[in-house]
């Protein structure tokens, strides 16, 4: 049994950090790079680096084979943010220099100290916005088809830019996140989809994922030839692999990522709230391991091999500390650990 755990992204900012502080943060650092600086030698930004490092390293110590960046701004914004900029100057085209994610260059300067920490590469996970969400958050449902290419070019940027290989740290993983995919859509036609899709991982050198939520349209998915794994929610939406068979994934010759443990944070806590408990601790938030178990089986049983990712269904950014996000990460961990024991 190979089969990696991962994370899709998001993380609980540390409690002495608010939104408003990171994202000015953010969007210095990123200000930064791009003007050729070394972000580490930026005093009013050790704050942010710190953030960036602490969160990810909580995540290595979880156990995960491959870890998120953690993604504690806005995936729009991320990439949105750059292509206001550059409309400016009168376009959607994002200069290949800008398209850059911080906490990736970040991970990238501090990988050394990490890794002699661990002793071992870092195998890392980027996740970005995909260029129909980006699409549709920004202009809406209509299309321009020339404007729909730039955006999938843009979000490519964003992707190759984000690729670290050297002995330290190898990006293993690029998820282009599509979470409106299947319930909103833009209006194109089936082959505007496809060639938006193939456009935005038009990229080599690593395992490319497509995140959704809903399976809805996955057989349009299975049709992308750059996309090597369709990523699905499971835990919370367990209907969710019924449109999807093993047969489907042979004949397309893909792979699939199932999430097994639930991350829909206000639905958990509205159930204890009904059980009378107001103010959980970071246990009682987290599944047991039992449950995480049975899904994980059942999902194995499902696709063999097939299933060469698992992990949490969606990010953790809304929990409501990093210790209780850390130990679902834990928790899935060990699950798949143990059966993967079982299996050798």
């Amino acid at each position: 049994m190979d089969i990696l755990v991962d994370d899709v992204g998001s993380f609980p900012l540390p409690p002495h950090v608010d939104d408003k502080m990171y994202g000015g943060a953010y969007r210095h650092a990123r200000e930064v790079i791009v003007n050729g600086k070394d972000i580490g030698k930026e005093a009013s930004l050790s704050t942010f680096s710190q953030v960036v490092i602490d969160s990810f390293r909580k995540k290595v110590e979880a156990g995960l084979d491959v870890t998120n960046y953690p993604q504690h701004y806005d995936m729009h914004r991320q990439v949105a943010d750059v292509i206001r900029e550059s409309m400016k100057q009168g376009t959607y085209s994002v200069d290949e220099r800008e398209a850059i994610l911080p906490e990736v260059s970040v991970i990238g300067s501090e990988a050394k100290n990490l890794y002699e920490e661990t002793d071992k590469t870092l195998q890392l996970r980027v996740c970005v916005i995909g260029p129909m969400e980006l699409y549709l958050k920004e202009l809406g449902t209509k299309v321009y088809q020339d404007i729909l290419q730039m955006f999938a070019d843009n979000v490519k940027r964003f992707a190759k830019n984000s690729i670290l290989t050297n002995k330290y740290v190898k990006t293993v993983a690029v998820s282009l996140d599509e979470p409106s995919f299947g319930f909103q859509e833009v209006s194109a036609e089936r082959d505007t989809i496809l060639d938006t899709l193939e456009r935005a991982f038009d990229f080599t050198g690593v395992v490319k994922q497509i995140h959704l939520h809903s399976p809805s349209k996955v057989s349009d998915i299975l049709s992308v030839k750059n996309v090597d794994v369709v990523s699905l929610e499971y835990a919370a939406s367990p209907r969710n692999i019924g449109a999807i068979s093993r047969k489907m994934l042979d004949e397309a010759d893909k792979q699939i990522r199932v999430g097994i443990s639930r991350t829909d944070i206000n639905s958990i806590m509205a159930e204890l709230y009904d059980k009378g408990i107001t103010k959980p601790a970071a246990y009682q938030i987290v599944e047991s391991e039992e449950t995480i178990q049975k899904r994980f089986e059942a999902a194995w049983v499902k696709y063999g091999d097939r299933m060469t990712f698992t992990g949490p269904d969606c990010g953790l950014g809304g929990w409501p500390t990093q210790e209780a996000a850390q130990l679902l990460l834990e928790r899935t961990v060990d699950v798949v650990k143990r059966a993967k024991t079982r299996s050798a």
